[in-house]
């Protein structure tokens, strides 16, 4: 049984000293936010602990406010310490016992099963994970449950490059080049990547690149902080990433840019995708883009002329409904140029999430088995029954993506059960207010969280667990280098990881020897596991990983090297070549008309990352930005009688969401932007499109048709209605 007397909310040990509640030496580690995983120092401190910069190749000793933050959730007063379970559906969550959480959890799982089939209990991870968490659950949903039903939240991040990638290269690393090339290339174009305030330390690579006279290009609708340090900023209209992709290719074929011998001797192809582009002549691309013809002509020819060039894809094209298209046909304008498979050339998309990268070699995703095998290639399956000791038959296929899998729980012939581990779904899905409905309506809800988040708050169990410095285990940044974040604290009493959480639950079910609780365990499992897989981690050991900074897998043997560029002998097709593909040309999902004549695009903010759920928990990055905010242009603003501050709601098809009004000259007249980092009714995701890539399963977050209205009596006084000057505007900009 729980033990009264035993603390529930850090809030009630935050005054107490415990001996040993902090290291007696600093401990380096990395950070546990966005791909680039900066390196770091958690030093002790009387509060707990604070953030030291450390140098590495990466972020070279700079860290964003995220980064200088991260220690700031480890002892906050709302961090859960024992579990909680509702003694009845409906009753309010109440503490527990770690033996009564875990034996409700696992009868849960056998009676679900047992009554309406394997698949009906499901898994959905994140790409904060470890690589050992992400092998582990994949592992434990095949293996364990032999279950088909698991994704993840990598889902609504790199899905659509990771199709792509495979599709044209034949593999997915995010960057199949390390970070240092990018300053070391003539032309470096950016496709709706904002990296000064989702990247910061990525920042200086930019102005490197610009010191030894590179160009950067930047195409996004916004013009942010990272398009204003452009030498060409594109800012299309939303939606139209492939025409504007197209267009150039057409120029550069025009004028004969193209270099046909890499396109002989290392692609396949090309004579189709030429066809397509030829009908894209720069004056039909400015229409459907937005751009003049002038701007498709000068971005053509800096990257015709240009030796190096390297293409950067981030979020802006890759969560629409037709984003694999997006990216092949940026994709094919790289191979076209010969930009690839040489030195300071590629293409590449930056990896958002923590271990975004890492989660899905280790079989986090729906079709994937670790070492970046295929659920559905038999030589790929045997190789992964063999070693785990299993027939064919008890390998589940694969499953149902992301959101089809959310939207299946509680219906007749879905989930009827789910884990959710690192990930806040009810915050970070599209149109989550219906992902909320289904997950109230499962019969049985289990999340792993450190604390009560928006999905944690509807669940039948709710287990703590450990956060990043008070465990340890390896990530797999955006450049594909593996890297071990060591422990560098000791977890509150009573906390388990999540390791130990699995270990547990497969206690119960009769399984334990096969879901190890250590990390060191896990990880010499999975490197083996890898072997001979696309994503080889076999020569990878903690051992090495203490002794150097990182290693890029393939790393096929313990004396290899690693990898740090691919595809310079070849590609990993099966006969060596690139591949182009010929697209589909798309509308967006949804138009605007005169009921939504607005875009909606949603994006990060410099002070928050994600759902939320740990940087709303900072008190430093809470005080940057205290609320959800929607960024309106200042002549839309002037028109719907709209003045900085004022509440709004912004509605969209699906409904709407509260915020308060941000002028802001980097929008579109035609456009609206709003983060997705908050919770409750100014969650952006409340109104976002769930139209899905047929390929990939990526849902459209970035484009939806909508409107915006001042709240009744939330006006901010006739002056401030009149409109600030666009000096004014740009001056508080720039102060921000």
């Amino acid at each position: 049984m729980w033990n009264p007397s035993q603390p529930v909310f850090a809030e009630s040990v935050r005054t107490r000293t415990r001996p040993g509640s902090v290291s007696a030496a600093k401990a380096a580690t990395h950070c546990p936010y966005c791909g680039l995983q900066c390196a770091i120092d958690i030093v002790p401190d009387p509060s707990g602990a604070r953030v030291r910069s450390r140098s590495f190749p990466t972020n070279r000793g700079i860290l964003c406010p995220k980064g200088w933050a991260a220690a700031e959730p480890l002892r906050h007063r709302e961090r859960l310490l024992v579990p909680w379970i509702r003694s009845t559906k409906n009753g309010p969550l109440r503490p527990a016992s770690w033996e009564e959480a875990l034996d409700r959890t696992a009868k849960a799982i056998r009676r679900i099963q047992s009554h309406h089939g394997r698949n009906a209990f499901g898994l959905f991870g994140g790409g904060g994970l470890t690589n050992e968490k992400a092998y582990l659950l994949g592992k434990f949903a095949r293996v364990g449950l032999r279950t088909s039903s698991i994704d993840y939240n990598g889902r609504f991040c790199m899905s659509s490059a990771a199709v792509a990638l495979q599709k044209s290269f034949g593999l997915d690393r995010g960057l199949p080049f390390p970070l240092a090339d990018l300053s070391k290339t003539e032309v470096l174009v950016l496709v709706g990547a904002n990296v000064v305030e989702t990247m910061p330390p990525l920042q200086g690579y930019l102005q490197e690149l610009r010191a030894a006279g590179g160009t950067l290009v930047v195409v996004d609708p916004r013009t942010t902080p990272t398009a204003r340090c452009a030498d060409l900023h594109l800012s299309i209209r939303p939606g139209s990433d492939a025409a504007l992709a197209l267009g150039l290719l057409h120029w550069a074929i025009a004028q004969d840019w193209v270099d046909a011998e890499f396109i002989a001797n290392r692609t396949t192809g090309f004579e189709e995708v030429r066809r397509q582009a030829l009908a894209f002549w720069p004056e039909r691309a400015a229409r459907m883009t937005g751009l003049s013809p002038a701007q498709i002509r000068e971005a053509a020819t800096l990257l015709g002329k240009a030796k190096t060039a390297i293409f950067l894809s981030g979020r802006g094209g890759e969560q629409q409904s037709h984003s694999v298209a997006n990216l092949l046909a940026w994709i094919n304008l790289c191979l076209a140029l010969g930009k690839a498979g040489k030195p300071f050339c590629g293409f590449g998309s930056l990896t958002g999430q923590g271990n975004g990268q890492g989660a899905r070699e280790q079989g986090l995703k729906a079709d994937q088995l670790p070492g970046y095998r295929s659920l559905e290639l038999p030589a790929d399956r045997e190789a992964l029954c063999r070693f785990w000791g299993i027939r064919d038959a008890e390998l589940p296929h694969s499953g149902p993506t992301a959101d089809p899998l959310l939207r299946s729980c509680g219906l007749p012939g879905g989930l009827q059960g789910l884990l959710v581990l690192g990930s806040n779904p009810v915050v970070s899905a599209p149109k989550s207010l219906e992902i909320a409905e289904r997950l109230r309506s499962l019969p049985f809800l289990v999340v792993v969280d450190f604390f009560l988040s928006e999905t944690a708050a509807l669940a039948d169990v709710v287990f703590p667990s450990a956060q990043w410095a008070e465990e340890e285990g390896t990530v797999t940044n955006l450049e594909g280098r593996v890297l071990l974040r060591e422990q560098a604290l000791p977890a509150p009493p009573g906390i388990r990881t999540d390791l130990e959480i699995l270990h547990g639950l497969a206690q119960r079910l009769g399984c334990a020897n096969a879901f190890p609780a250590q990390a060191s365990q896990v990880f010499d499992e999975l490197r083996r596991a890898s072997s001979g897989g696309k994503a080889d981690y076999s020569g990878i050991t903690y051992s090495r990983l203490r002794q150097e900074e990182g290693i890029f897998w393939p790393c096929p043997s313990s004396g290899h090297p690693g990898t740090p560029r691919l595809f310079l002998e070849g590609f990993a097709t099966a006969d060596g070549r690139a591949r182009f593909h010929p697209i589909e040309e798309a509308l967006p999902a949804e138009l605007p008309d005169g009921d939504y004549p607005l875009w909606l695009t949603t994006g990060r903010q410099l002070a928050h990352y994600q759902s939320g759920t740990q940087t709303r928990r900072s008190p430093s990055l809470l005080a940057r930005e205290p609320e959800p905010t929607v960024e309106i242009h200042p002549a839309m603003a002037e028109k719907l009688q709209i003045a900085e501050g004022d509440r709004v709601r912004l509605i969209t098809r699906r409904g709407f969401l509260r915020a308060s009004a941000r002028l802001s000259l980097a929008v579109r007249i035609d456009s609206l932007f709003a983060s997705f980092h908050w919770g409750g009714e100014g969650s952006a995701n409340r109104v976002t499109n769930p139209a899905l890539d047929r390929d990939s399963g990526m849902p459209e977050f970035k484009l939806c048709a909508a409107r915006v209205e001042r709240e009744s009596g939330a006006g901010a006084g006739a002056e401030d209605r009149s409109g600030r000057s666009e000096a004014k505007l740009e001056n508080r900009r720039r102060k921000r």
